[in-house]
């Protein structure tokens, strides 16, 4: 097996890693308002998340930047906490289409892109462990995000569709939906929070 097919498993299989599942309750918490019809808004929503931490994925891995590992465990779930707490707010308001139908310059996207900036030094704090002394990885860290984005990308698949399944099979209504999925996200993140505060 080549270093590249070892790096994208290993991206691939960290999204899905029970130890670092707060990447996993952000996901679901950014999707859990959309439906599969929307599929075209979560596509720009998840690319300008992509973005986000693929930015700084690369220059944390590559020495660029410097970050406190401590201070981002503690904030990736106020990122998730914040995302489940917008749900929450617009639970039930009708949105209304812009005149001029946009799908990369909107708040979600932004907000998105923002808190990718955060998950992304997650990833490289993990990504790092890997390399251990290895001081310009650029085959492994492009490997590894694209297993993420492969990863990232089955998980918003199986949010839309386990929504179609309860909204229409199960006769749930979108407000239900979003109360639940953000709620049980919101949770999940302030227990994650109140460990990472507490820990050493």
């Amino acid at each position: 097996m080549s270093v590249f097919q070892i790096y994208l498993q290993l991206g691939f299989f960290h999204i899905f890693n029970l130890q670092a599942y707060d990447h996993l309750v952000f996901l679901l918490a950014l999707c859990a308002p959309y439906v599969a019809s929307d599929w075209r808004r979560v596509v720009a929503l998840v690319t300008s998340f992509t973005v986000g931490h693929s930015l700084t994925l690369a220059l944390a891995t590559l020495g660029v930047v410097h970050y406190s590992p401590a201070l981002i465990e503690v904030l990736i779930p106020i990122t998730i906490l914040l995302t489940a707490g917008l749900n929450l707010r617009r639970a039930g308001q009708p949105e209304a289409e812009p005149k001029r139908p946009t799908l990369v310059l909107t708040g979600p996207n932004l907000l998105a892109a923002g808190f990718g900036l955060i998950h992304g030094l997650g990833f490289s704090s993990y990504l790092r462990e890997l390399l251990g002394r290895q001081s310009r990885p650029v085959l492994e860290l492009l490997a590894f995000n694209v297993g993420v984005e492969l990863g990232q990308l089955l998980i918003v698949a199986f949010i839309l569709l386990t929504g179609f399944g309860v909204l229409r099979l199960l006769g749930a209504t979108r407000r239900s939906w979003v109360l639940v999925m953000s709620g049980a996200a919101g949770g999940i993140a302030a227990v994650l929070l109140l460990q990472n505060l507490t820990a050493g």
